[in-house]
């Protein structure tokens, strides 16, 4: 299986293959010793040579964050072979929500009503567990409404505002 991963900014070729129930890993054509036990579905315990690490993994609306410790990674994950030979199918239409990925308090609006948005545009920040989260607008439209005002406590799941 080959990706393309693009870490705080970085860009990776990574090629993972499994042989006799074992995965091999090259990263940017290089070889890289890797045993990786799933501890559960967001974490994953790494073996690099001879140091050890816990990766976790969470998503926060549309991007991935990659915990390595305590630090904190934004990654992007492409797998060349979907692009191939598929039209992009961008739901664009009709309203979107946008939600809350996690409880926390709505620490600051970046847009109001009436605002226009790009996808991937800022609309709100979210803090949870003294962490800053930028929530941004899966698609590009119109604020409709927000629904959430600055110092809100929010549950996962809540729906923050509208684009349309």
């Amino acid at each position: 299986m080959l990706y393309d991963v693009t870490i705080d900014g970085k860009n990776y070729r990574l090629e993972l293959n499994r042989v006799d129930g074992r995965w091999s890993c090259r990263l940017d054509g290089h070889d890289v010793e890797v045993e990786a036990v799933l501890l559960r579905p967001d974490v994953l315990s790494l073996r690099i040579g001879n140091v050890a690490y816990e990766v976790k993994s969470e998503r926060i609306a549309n991007d991935l964050q990659i915990w390595v410790g305590s630090a904190r990674f934004a990654v992007e994950l492409r797998d060349p072979r979907s692009l191939r030979g598929r039209s992009r199918a961008a739901d664009d239409h009709g309203p979107r929500k946008i939600t809350a990925p996690m409880p926390g308090k709505v620490v600051r609006l970046l847009v109001d009503e009436g605002d226009k948005v790009e996808a991937g545009g800022g609309v709100a920040i979210v803090e949870a567990m003294k962490m800053q989260n930028e929530i941004k607008s899966p698609k590009q439209g119109t604020v409709q409404k927000i629904l959430v005002g600055e110092g809100a406590a929010v549950n996962a799941g809540d729906v923050l505002a509208i684009v349309e």
